[in-house]
């Protein structure tokens, strides 16, 4: 017998009225920035960005969906040069004993997430400006564009609408009305 939800979850895709963004402080490595924007680019992120990096978004060679041609990408020489559109709000990932954990965090509708450098934490003046800070409940830091790309996934899994885990081991035993159960792989 079908399952029904406790609620109504928001349908597949996520819905339009509503965008994201990610993007990375002080970024030195192209191939993290290619993965960031390819997992940016499948996710559905309507931009991406970077403050304070070392090099063109263009040398970006691991992202072999070409992002860049599909989505904005934005280099901001620094946090006060970021402008955000209006009603955006900025959420850091880093790992700090202050920031929510992930899994219980409700995403904003119009949200910018911002990770830190590989080889370092976000600054201050970032932390500052976010109106919320989230961390991947992890042992230690992940690569960026690894924890961007758990951060996209969690805000797809919390914002679209799919069939419930079953209680045990493997998939629903019926999709959701419509086929929408997942976009396939």
């Amino acid at each position: 017998m079908p399952q029904t939800p406790m609620h109504s979850p928001a349908p597949w895709p996520p819905s339009r009225k509503g965008y994201f963004a990610i993007g990375a402080e002080r970024m030195s490595k192209a191939l993290n920035l290619g993965n960031l924007m390819r997992s940016a680019h499948a996710f559905g992120a309507s931009f991406t960005f970077t403050v304070g990096a070392t090099y063109q978004a263009l040398e970006a060679r691991a992202d072999t969906s070409k992002g860049q041609w599909h989505i904005p990408h934005y280099n901001w020489a620094s946090a006060a040069e970021m402008a955000l559109p209006q009603g955006c709000k900025l959420v850091g990932v880093e790992l700090i004993e202050d920031a929510i954990d992930l899994p219980s965090f409700r995403h904003p509708l119009r949200a910018a997430y911002i990770l830190g450098p590989e080889h370092g934490s976000l600054s201050e003046e970032l932390i500052a400006r976010c109106a919320y800070v989230v961390r991947i409940p992890s042992s230690f830091c992940v690569n960026v564009a690894v924890a961007g790309a758990i951060v996209m996934y969690d805000r797809v899994k919390s914002l679209a609408r799919f069939a419930d885990r079953p209680v045990r081991e493997g998939g629903p035993r019926h999709p959701l009305s419509g086929g929408k159960s997942g976009r396939g792989g």
